[in-house]
């Protein structure tokens, strides 16, 4: 993993890349990576800090949640912990599947990193701490 990350930042470097954008890469990424290349948006499937890590959809599920959403964060050591720059949620009942959340939240997603990412290239999100003061 370290040489795999290795070689993503000396690529970053090559290319002059400013902004990376984790959108289904399913990985974490260590520490050093970050410490490093700082600049990074994730977009996460739930409504953080609810159903941190992997397959959200399915704990909101099993919890039966009346709301779903999706986080696009910067990225930080801590899984799923970043300043968030932009969430959105939409209703959801006991008729719905986890199928149903899915498709549901795929749409709140793009939705959700679109405007994430337009809000940090246009330098309206200021970041304190682990928050965020959003300019819009």
């Amino acid at each position: 993993k370290a040489e795999q990350e290795a070689k993503q930042l000396e690529l970053l470097e090559q290319y002059k890349i400013d902004l990376v954008i984790l959108a289904k890469y399913m990985q974490v990424l260590s520490p050093e990576f970050i410490t490093e290349f700082p600049k990074i948006i994730n977009i996460h499937h739930s409504f953080l800090p609810a159903f941190v890590g992997a397959k959200p959809y399915h704990q909101a599920y099993e919890r039966g949640v009346k709301i779903i959403g999706a986080t696009a964060h910067y990225v930080t050591p801590e899984l799923d912990a970043g300043p968030i720059i932009e969430q959105e949620v939409v209703g959801v009942s006991h008729r719905d599947s986890v199928a149903d959340l899915i498709r549901k939240g795929k749409d709140l997603e793009r939705v959700v990193l679109a405007r994430a990412v337009r809000l940090h290239l246009r330098h309206q999100v200021l970041v304190y701490g682990n928050r965020t003061v959003v300019f819009a």
